[in-house]
């Protein structure tokens, strides 16, 4: 779930405008949109090809993969070719996955078309995003930030929300979901195409796409002071997004299909506020608020399995939902900031590699371990992970918090002591 915060940007021509702005901002919603429209659509692709848990696993992470192999190589391409012709390229990818979505026959397939949706998605998101920080009016700073941070939830909110809805009152959702989906993709690049540019375009093409890793080392001690927490909220959106279909439908065998999908729609309706209400929060104090938040989340959905009750699930999601909000503000406000100019979108990248990381492998070695030990018993183990590694974070951010309280002022620590000024 990516963004740019303000002050990653090298000067660019400036541009302001309504129209393109909002043009730029629906386009970040609708490619998240697209990538969470799928998860309601799990059970059905398991029980019409008889797909195991790790298999929708292995297609949920298969979009994680793309998706950050995308960010790390084509994350500064719109810098020298223009934000539109890197847009108008990835919007044209986005409508080939969901025209093999809309005709996916099995499990091939599924994954073939995620891929592309994660390759699409990637580059994307980072045109679309520096976009709208070109688009910044200096009448309202701050909201290409704002827009940058709360459009990807609320895209991933939408998808799943609409996708669920579509799942249980649409004829062939299967089919419907993705054929709305490149109607709205197509009407944008139709409106992209007369859209101003926003850069002049430059050479070094060719040498931007090589991947670019930067973590200099006051950006890595913020990343390992904040890693158990990223890795927490992250882990958890994982799961909800690729698991949580069937772990609705464990806990609520006789509940409607389109509730299935909404347990992720949980998560990211409680992030998108999130997000807003903690952008003037202390970093640290927001990531601390986030990370405490994760083990009431895990041991909501601990208590839900036994309980076979979909209420703890759903407040277990919501809660995750305001951990991954106020981790993700804060852990990457703390990283990028640690950072100097020079090596913000190296620092960026290795956060997002982390995060993306984090958000795929456990989620398939859930996939794996629900094959050998049932998914109940998988999902019991994977939350009790969640909730220690909830536990470290907490412990290491107030550790943290408390030293900086007891530590004196700079000025105090330097000042001489009454009656110390005289020689001796």
């Amino acid at each position: 779930m990516p963004s740019i915060p303000a002050g990653l940007a090298p000067p660019r021509t400036a541009r302001s405008g309504r129209l393109p702005f909002a043009l730029h901002a629906s386009i970040l919603i609708a490619l998240l949109a697209a990538s969470s429209a799928p998860t309601p659509l799990y059970p059905h692709y398991q029980s019409e090809w008889r797909l195991s848990a790790l298999d929708i696993t292995v297609v949920f992470s298969a979009y994680a993969f793309a998706l950050l192999i995308a960010l790390l190589t084509t994350g500064t391409l719109s810098d020298h070719l223009g934000r539109r012709p890197v847009l108008l390229g990835a919007l044209a990818v986005q409508i080939a996955a969901m025209t093999l979505f809309a005709t996916a026959g099995g499990l091939v397939s599924l994954i073939a078309a995620r891929v592309l949706q994660g390759i699409a998605t990637g580059a994307a998101t980072s045109a679309a995003g520096a976009a709208l920080l070109d688009l910044e009016d200096p009448a309202r700073p701050g909201r290409a930030a704002l827009a940058n941070g709360i459009a990807p939830v609320t895209g991933m909110a939408v998808g799943v929300l609409a996708a669920a809805l579509l799942v249980g009152f649409a004829p062939v959702p299967a089919l419907t979901v993705f054929l709305i989906l490149i109607a709205v993709f197509a009407a944008q690049a139709i409106a992209l195409v007369p859209a101003p540019e926003t850069v002049r375009r430059r050479p070094g093409a060719p040498r931007s796409l090589r991947p670019r890793l930067a973590l200099p080392p006051a950006a890595a001690r913020a990343l390992l002071r904040h890693g158990a927490g990223v890795v927490a909220v992250w882990a958890l959106g994982g799961l909800y997004s690729s698991l949580g279909p069937a772990l609705t439908r464990l806990v609520s065998p006789g509940g409607p299909e389109f509730a299935d999908g909404l347990v992720f729609f949980a998560l990211t309706a409680v992030a998108i506020p999130t997000v807003y209400r903690t952008r003037g929060t202390r970093a640290d104090v927001s990531a601390l608020l986030g990370s405490a938040a994760v083990i009431p989340a895990a041991l909501l959905t601990l208590i839900a399995l036994p309980l076979a009750s979909p209420v703890p699930l759903f407040a277990g999601a919501a809660l995750a939902g305001f951990g991954f909000g106020a981790v993700s503000q804060g852990a990457l406000h703390a990283v990028v900031d640690a950072a100097p100019a020079g090596d913000k979108g190296g620092t960026l990248a290795s956060y997002y590699v982390l995060s993306y990381l984090a958000m795929s492998l456990p989620a398939i070695g859930a996939g794996a371990l629900a094959a050998g030990i049932g998914l109940r018993a998988a999902a019991l183990a994977y939350a009790g992970c969640m909730a220690v590694l909830g536990t470290v974070a907490v412990a290491t951010l107030a550790t943290r918090l408390r030293g900086r309280r007891r530590r004196p002022p700079r000025a105090a620590r330097t000042r001489p002591a009454p009656g110390d000024d005289t020689p001796a």
